[in-house]
């Protein structure tokens, strides 16, 4: 079969991309070739599916449902497949190992892993359940990073991050947050609290109903650091609703006080991350020329 690319994984990818994207010209060829080195029987691609990759579902030789998925380097697909392998399925999809001797069949960029349901996710539930079960994963992911550790930190990804925001400060518009933002991650990092892997793009639609356990995280971008890092990005999901409320400040306020009392870290702490993370997604969606998806990040991050 034909193995073209959903086109909202195409525009996502020339976003990060804009000269051009080899790997998107060549992935119908590599997607082939991981089929039949590993004698998978193909279902369907997953439509419309994420912004940073392809996912196949799949048959195992055996007749067990699997997903396939291929990332290209610059999304860390190789960081996914350690930290998935680290946790070993507690509270994340399990990474199965290539069929060969070791792992001969184990492509860089290519990760085969166990089928869950990829159109029910924690966000479909009634929101306070959501919740709940977003903030139980998440802590069952919060483990010690192996030995040796080759993952980003955070304060090395917030680093490459915060060169670009700087760049965006001389914009009236978006300066007096940039300049909150970077003041907080330059406070948070001076005494990081705990080391902990971490997903590091944690959100209510990335944790997916499954067979072997309820609920499992999907799509780490694993990063090292503290856990009130992790959780920024989950205290700003459904940000749509949020801005259309009247009382948005308010409940963004309340949600903060919620999630880090119920997952145990300090509030301030994720109040600052949440903050720069916010900024940073709204100054990168500004860049790309996404402006609604920039506007409401910056709304969000002014409550903060």
């Amino acid at each position: 079969m034909a193995f073209e690319p959903p086109q909202r994984l195409v525009r996502a990818l020339a976003e990060s991309a804009p000269d051009g994207d080899a790997w998107v010209e060549e992935l119908p060829e590599t997607t082939e070739q991981a089929v039949a080195a590993r004698e998978l029987t193909v279902e369907r691609v997953q439509v419309p599916g994420g912004r940073s990759s392809l996912v196949v579902l799949v048959r195992l030789p055996d007749g067990t449902p699997a997903a396939l998925k291929l990332a290209p380097p610059r999304y860390r697909p190789e960081a996914e497949r350690a930290a998935l392998a680290h946790w070993g399925g507690l509270g994340a999809v399990q990474l199965i190992e290539s069929a060969g001797p070791e792992g001969a069949l184990r492509t860089e960029g290519v990760l085969l892993l166990e089928r869950l349901h990829p159109e029910v996710s924690v966000r479909s539930l009634p929101e306070a359940k959501a919740w709940l079960e977003a903030a139980g994963t998440l802590r069952r992911l919060w483990v010690a990073p192996p030995e040796g550790t080759v993952f980003e930190t955070v304060a090395e990804r917030t680093g490459r991050q915060a060169v670009a925001m700087r760049g965006a400060s001389a914009a009236t518009e978006v300066a007096a947050l940039v300049d909150a933002a970077l003041a907080a991650r330059e406070e948070l990092l001076a005494a990081p609290p705990e080391v902990r892997l971490l997903h590091g793009t944690f959100r209510q639609s990335k944790v997916l109903a499954g067979e072997r356990a309820p609920w499992l995280a999907v799509g780490p971008d694993p990063v090292v650091g503290e856990c009130a890092f992790d959780l920024a990005r989950l205290v700003r999901d459904r940000v749509e609703d949020l801005i259309a409320s009247p009382s948005g400040a308010a409940t963004t306020r309340r949600r903060v006080k919620r999630l880090a009392e119920s997952l145990d870290v300090d509030q301030e702490r994720l109040r600052g991350w949440t903050l720069f993370r916010a900024v940073e997604s709204g100054v990168r969606a500004l860049r790309v020329g996404r402006a609604r998806d920039a506007e409401l990040l910056l709304e969000f991050a002014g409550w903060l």
